[in-house]
């Protein structure tokens, strides 16, 4: 099982380090060549408006929509989420996500840089907390009836499945933990 990072922009780096602690040796992914040769993909963190762009620039976007559409396991984390999402409110007129959960997001729902916290989670399936690190953090405004809400943050999703899709409006990559990392590649 070969599993990319998307690596345009954003911790990339940081999520092949987990993926690699795990027992999977990562592929970074930056043309639809490398994209073919991958059988799952994270999607990190960054800037979700750049990476947008970025996807457009590097010819991944549509390559991405068919791989996704087509079923391919992705975990998307912060930046990754709000491309994912069905609906994302606050993005540019230009920034189009794909879709493919059922969730809307909004962007720095949070709030700005000053805004940014961390908390202890309560994920279904773990029996220790997980610490969650929330970098200008998208909220999950409306969570759709086949989505399944492994985590709440003051009663709003922040981790969530829908078949092959998997995100998290945190930062999982910035706390060494590799649980969520062992997860999504279990489930491969």
């Amino acid at each position: 099982m070969k599993v990319g990072v998307l690596a345009l922009q954003g911790a990339f780096s940081r999520h092949a380090t987990l993926l690699d602690r795990v027992g999977v040796t990562p592929v970074e992914v930056r043309t639809p060549g490398q994209l073919a040769d991958v059988d799952a993909l994270v999607m990190p963190g960054g800037e979700s408006t750049t990476m947008s762009m970025l996807l457009e620039i590097s010819g991944l976007r549509e390559p991405l929509a068919d791989r996704l559409a087509g079923g391919m396991p992705v975990l998307g984390t912060c930046a990754g989420l709000i491309l994912l999402a069905r609906n994302v409110a606050d993005g540019r007129s230009d920034q189009r996500s794909f879709g493919v959960i059922d969730i809307d997001v909004r962007r720095n729902g949070y709030g700005r840089q000053l805004d940014s916290f961390e908390a202890d989670l309560d994920v279904a399936g773990f029996d220790l907390p997980f610490h969650g690190v929330f970098i200008r953090a998208p909220v999950v405004e409306r969570v759709g009836g086949e989505v399944e809400v492994l985590a709440r943050v003051d009663g709003l999703a922040v981790f969530c499945r829908q078949g092959p899709v998997t995100v998290a409006a945190f930062h999982p990559e910035l706390t060494g933990d590799t649980r969520l990392h062992e997860r999504f590649v279990e489930a491969l």
